[in-house]
């Protein structure tokens, strides 16, 4: 028997194959899967139905006259010739012509289950909670072998290398991803041991990636009562777990640097404030020592006793000036208006009108007579003169005239 090299096996099958009529020009339906289109033009994708798959090339040269836009979940039909691509010993459709055929089954399941949640309002923002500033635990769902779970570990210590990180493995692709998937989120909920949970995996096919499209893993992360983060596969790749999730990443190493800060950030912002606050207080210290500086210079300080006592005296030598001016002024209003109520009183004072001739009489008893009739014949009356007392005695009473 003899023995061939794999190059030569992979020639051999490779000629049986473009010698093969039905091979060389065929339309071949299916749904597009792993949709990619390089820089250089050339598109790449899988085409699949419910048990295989082949992959399809389309060159440059044919993908510009394309008259439908291609994606992933989209079923299409493909024109072309099959053949095998020697590097990899792998056979290819290349096509020549692709042209819709309808939706396929996983874009519109996919569709329903996004209109549904979002009846639901499992999408709003409104229900978004905030990540911690500063956790203290990290809760990692994914796979345990996976790239992803490696650039997350070391992002996440490089950043903060105080954080806990606890790692929940589970399958994340196949029939038994999500229900794994969900029952890790609920764990973490259970115990209650960490301070956010991230959810992903890296890159992959919209089959690799369906378990983060279920319900069950949608669910459960909606209704996480601590905050989940979101990261499944690269940058372009969509799925309702990114919708339902409070945050969502580009990719696995993204989140880890979304839900810790940097050390090193840190530590320049507490440099930078330390600067600010000391040169603060500096200047704060320095306008303090010159106020005190001014003030001990004061006169008030440096001489006490003479600034309040010299003050003080001319102070009391003003008031006591002041205080005689205003006596004696008081004491001469006093003065004359004592002279004027003397005169005033002067001159209805009996006595001065007894002074010009006038006088009054007292009967027996000392009362002042005022009627003729208070007094009869023969009884005693003293007559007050302005100088002397007359004492006399009554010999005849008259009446009043008419």
């Amino acid at each position: 028997m003899k023995t061939i090299t794999v190059q030569e096996l992979t020639r051999y099958v490779k000629n049986i194959l473009e010698n093969d009529h039905l091979l060389t020009n065929l339309w071949v339906k299916g749904e597009i899967s792993n949709f990619k289109k390089a820089s250089s033009g050339h598109i790449y994708f899988t085409l699949k139905d419910s048990y295989s798959c082949v992959r399809v090339v389309m060159f440059r040269s044919r993908a510009r006259f394309l008259k439908c836009n291609l994606d992933n979940g989209v079923a299409v039909r493909v024109r072309g010739y099959v053949t095998v691509y020697e590097r990899d010993g792998q056979y290819q459709l290349y096509a020549e012509e692709v042209e819709p055929d309808g939706t396929g089954a996983l874009f519109v399941a996919l569709e329903k289950l996004k209109q549904k949640l979002a009846a639901e309002g499992l999408f709003d923002s409104a229900n978004k909670k905030k990540l911690p500033a500063f956790p203290r635990c990290v809760g990692i769902v994914t796979s345990p072998t996976g790239a992803a779970v490696r650039d997350m570990l070391n992002i996440l210590k490089r950043r903060w290398p105080l954080i806990k990180i606890i790692l929940a493995p589970v399958a994340v692709q196949g029939e038994s991803a999500p229900g794994e998937v969900a029952r890790a989120v609920s764990k973490f909920n259970e115990l209650n041991n960490v301070d956010v949970i991230i959810v992903g995996r890296g890159g992959g096919s919209l089959e690799e990636l369906w378990a983060f499209n279920t319900e069950i893993v949608a669910r459960t992360i909606a209704g996480s009562a601590i905050p989940v983060i979101s990261a499944v596969g690269h940058e372009t790749d969509f799925s309702i777990a990114d919708l339902v999730a409070d945050l969502r990443a580009p990719t696995p190493s993204a989140a880890a640097e979304m839900v810790v800060p940097d050390c090193r950030e840190i530590k320049r912002m507490i440099d930078t404030h330390r600067v600010r606050l000391t040169r603060c207080v500096r200047q704060q210290i320095s306008g303090y020592r010159q106020r005190l500086q001014r003030c001990a210079e004061s006169r008030v300080l440096a001489r006490p006793v003479a600034c309040i006592c010299d003050q003080r005296r001319q102070t009391v030598d003003l008031l006591e000036k002041q205080l005689y001016q205003g006596a004696r002024s008081l004491a001469n209003n006093q003065g004359h208006r004592l002279a004027l109520l003397a005169g005033r009183l002067d001159a209805l004072s009996p006595l001065s009108t007894l002074s010009r001739g006038y006088s009054y009489t007292t009967g027996p008893g000392g009362a002042v007579l005022r009627d003729a009739g208070q007094v009869s014949a023969g009884d005693p009356i003293s007559v007050h003169l302005y100088r002397g007392l007359l004492k006399c005695s009554v010999r005849e009473v008259m009446p009043e005239r008419e």
